[in-house]
C-alpha cells in the first residue's frame, strides 16, 4: 500500500500528514503482518522544492512525538499518480489541481484526506502558513483524527485480503 499527501508547497499540512500517519502506522505496525506502507508527501507547486518542513511545523509535531526534520519538500511527479495507491489532497484546490493533473483513469485514487475524518468539523485541513502556533496545533488535530481513519480503513482492507 502506498499512500502520498499532497498540500500546495509540501512544507506545512502534507509532510505533517507524512509525519504523522508514519509515526500511527509504526505504533501499529503489528497489526499489518507482512503488508508494507509506503509514505510520502508532495506538493502542487514547486515554490519549496528541496526545502524541510516550516519550523513551526516541526516545531508542534515534536510537541506531539512526532518528527520531520528529515523531511525535504517536493513536486508531484506524473509517476506519482500510477505509484501511489491513495493520493490524499489537504484541501479542495489542490484536489482539483490533481484531478487536472492526473490521468482520467487515475481519478479514484485522488480523495480528500478528511474524507477519513467524517466527524471532523470541516472537510479541507486550513492551511496554517500564515497564521499563528494555534494554526498549526488545528491541523495536527485534524491530521490525527483523519489519520486514525486512515489506518482503519486500511487495517479492514488488509483483513479482507487475507
Amino acid at each position: 500500500m502506498r499512500v502520498l499527501f499532497v498540500c500546495m508547497g509540501n512544507i506545512c499540512r502534507s509532510p505533517t500528514a507524512e509525519g504523522v500517519f508514519r509515526h500511527l502506522v509504526d505504533q501499529h505496525r503489528h497489526r499489518f503482518g507482512a503488508v508494507s506502507i509506503e509514505i510520502d508527501s508532495a506538493g502542487t507547486h514547486d515554490y519549496h522544492v528541496g526545502e524541510p518542513p516550516d519550523r513551526r511545523a516541526i516545531a508542534a509535531a515534536a510537541r506531539r512525538g512526532i518528527d520531520l526534520r528529515d523531511l525535504r519538500a517536493r513536486r508531484v511527479e506524473m509517476q506519482d499518480f500510477e505509484r501511489f495507491d491513495l493520493i490524499l489532497a489537504m484541501d479542495r484546490e489542490n484536489l482539483s489541481t490533481l484531478q487536472s493533473q492526473a490521468p482520467r483513469d487515475y481519478h479514484p485514487r485522488i480523495r480528500l484526506l478528511l474524507d477519513f475524518a467524517p466527524d471532523a468539523y470541516t472537510r479541507e485541513v486550513p492551511d496554517p502558513y500564515y497564521g499563528g502556533a494555534k494554526g498549526f496545533e488545528e491541523v495536527l488535530d485534524l491530521l490525527e483524527l483523519a489519520s486514525q481513519g486512515l489506518l482503519n480503513e486500511l487495517l479492514r482492507t488488509v483483513r479482507q485480503t487475507a
